[in-house]
């Protein structure tokens, strides 16, 4: 699996399913403070993840 981060890095993340959150919490990521997408489509933190998936990691920008 290919991950995204929002630094622009690329991680290659070997093939095994993980969930969002594990792969989030893996990377030492916070999860309240992204968005994912698999394969271009926004998807949950308990969605599965594995393979070939691209996968991609947004920063949300929020203020007041």
């Amino acid at each position: 699996m290919r991950l995204q981060l929002p630094d622009g890095t690329i991680r290659d993340i070997g093939r095994e399913v993980k969930t969002v959150a594990a792969l989030l919490t893996g990377c030492n990521i916070n999860p309240l403070e992204v968005i994912v997408t698999k394969n271009g489509r926004l998807i949950p933190e308990d969605a599965t993840v594995s393979g070939n998936d691209e996968v991609r990691v947004f920063l949300v920008a929020h203020g007041g």
